[in-house]
């Protein structure tokens, strides 16, 4: 895979100006957020080299799981069809942005399937891989709804007909796409549910937009409910909230290829 090479202050001018002459108050949103990365930094964790041993004892399942080999399988297929579409797959493949990472994936797969969930929420969608495993263990389940809050990327337009190539016809019947970023559409969503048994985490990835979205779904998480955050060593964001968050169990896992890391958090039942 050719290594990413970012944009040059130029180009993302640009870019910037294309996408707030197309969608103005979409991009006007993405002001702040670049501004609060000046006040991002590294975190350091202790990383639980256990996690998955750990999560399925937090929420009840058998370890070792008889599901991790269809969860490899599911992978395998996810990118031999994202490929056939002569897409690239992995990391800074969709506009300097990645596709889902397979260990996040799994986890996200396996609380799903063990869990039952009637109500799954994810942000951001991309080309829809973590969409695609918690949609396949819906169908599993027999139940449950995925609702996906998403802005293709705005800088990016040409990529926009990719958004959600991963998920295919026969799993859509269980999944309502929300376009818009999380600012716009999440907090009227969440009235709209009340409660969310599973959310993914994984938009825009700024200690702002992280902390905005763990504050609105943590006020509805329901009692054994499960939160999936993912990249948080670049910022402070789930650590500053799961400090001040009572009533929980936190994971700190290591992602698949090691360049990163994800965050769970499960509410302590009622």
């Amino acid at each position: 895979m050719a290594r990413f090479e970012p944009p040059s202050v130029a180009d993302r001018l640009w870019r910037f100006g294309r996408a707030l002459a197309t969608d103005p108050v979409e991009t006007l949103r993405y002001v702040p957020e670049e501004i609060s990365r000046r006040r991002e930094h590294p975190v350091t964790y202790d990383v639980d080299t256990a996690w998955e041993e750990h999560l399925h004892g937090l929420i009840g399942a058998p370890w070792p799981c008889p599901e991790v080999p269809n969860a490899a399988e599911l992978w395998e297929t996810v990118a031999r069809e994202l490929q056939q579409c002569g897409l690239a797959f992995g990391r800074h493949t969709y506009g300097g942005y990645s596709d889902a990472d397979e260990s996040l994936a799994r986890a996200v797969r396996c609380v799903v399937l063990h869990r039952r969930p009637e109500v799954v929420v994810e942000t951001g969608v991309a080309r829809g891989v973590i969409s695609r495993y918690i949609l396949e263990a819906l169908e599993q389940n027999g139940r449950g709804h995925l609702w996906s809050i998403d802005l293709p990327h705005p800088f990016r337009p040409d990529l926009h007909p990719e958004t959600g190539t991963a998920v295919p016809a026969r799993n859509r019947r269980a999944w309502s796409y929300v376009e818009g970023s999380s600012r716009r559409r999440l907090p009227r969503l969440g009235r709209q549910l009340g409660r969310v048994d599973v959310f993914v985490h994984d938009s825009l990835h700024t200690m702002r937009n992280t902390r905005f979205e763990m504050d609105r779904i943590g006020r509805i998480l329901a009692p054994n409910g499960v939160m999936f955050i993912d990249d948080i060593s670049t910022h402070q964001g789930f650590a500053l909230w799961t400090r001040a968050a009572t009533d929980i169990t936190t994971l700190v896992c290591p992602s698949a290829d090691g360049e990163g890391l994800f965050g769970v958090v499960c509410a302590n039942g009622a």
